[in-house]
């Protein structure tokens, strides 16, 4: 276990800083009923909702992928700023770690202008040194190279004095792929039979605790 605060975290955006489920579900929901298909249930889109548009539309909706990804994102754009929902505690986090001098940056697999525009709406911006999204690089998350661009310019090395923190398992897998420090962020703690290949280093339940536990680190 680590003894010492991490010279640079780079967060997940969607449901590790905000709940975005409200939103995703909903554009989602409405893709599948445009393009003649049985939408998702909540729990199935949690469940099932991974890698970005780009990489995953293709194996959904096959030859409509275009015609699918352009509902998507004019559903989701119509009202995403209207419902962003910060996590309890993630603002004060964010300030925690900026006054312990921690460089910061977001990966996502939410569309790069689209993630800008979320996190510049919360003020946010002023906490991260690089916002990365889906096409932003050549490949999306998990592939190691979105690692570069979150550490643009820092002078920081991609080692295990970087955490990762998100709450799925394409997360940890960029952690491990760009060999990270992987830590999940999430209510439920991993379970036994759960990310096989790509191990958390961490779990945290909430932001808060992320915090508390960072706090006895110097």
């Amino acid at each position: 276990m680590t003894s010492s605060l991490p010279k640079a975290i780079v967060f997940d955006w969607d449901n590790t800083l905000i709940d975005s489920w409200i939103s995703i579900h909903h554009a989602l929901s409405v893709t599948f009923e445009e393009m003649g298909m049985i939408p998702w249930t909540l729990e199935e889109a949690k469940d099932r909702v991974r890698a970005s548009a780009r990489e995953s539309f293709p194996k959904i909706f096959g030859d409509k992928t275009e015609a699918a990804t352009r509902v998507f994102y004019d559903t989701y754009e119509a009202r995403h700023l209207d419902v962003l929902t910060p996590l309890p505690h993630a603002k004060e986090l964010l300030e925690f770690l900026v006054s312990k001098g921690i460089y910061l940056s977001i990966v996502s697999n939410k569309k790069g202008y689209i993630l800008r525009k979320e996190v510049s709406k919360l003020g946010w911006d002023i906490f991260f040194q690089n916002i990365i999204g889906a096409n932003d690089a050549e490949k999306d998350k998990p592939d190691p190279m979105v690692m570069d661009l979150a550490l643009m310019d820092s002078g920081i090395i991609s080692d295990k004095h970087v955490w990762f923190v998100g709450d799925t398992d394409i997360d940890l897998q960029c952690a491990h792929n760009s060999t990270c420090y992987p830590v999940l962020i999430r209510p439920e703690p991993p379970k036994n039979d759960e990310f096989i290949d790509c191990k958390p280093a961490l779990h945290f339940r909430s932001c808060s605790e992320m915090q508390t536990f960072l706090s006895s680190k110097r």
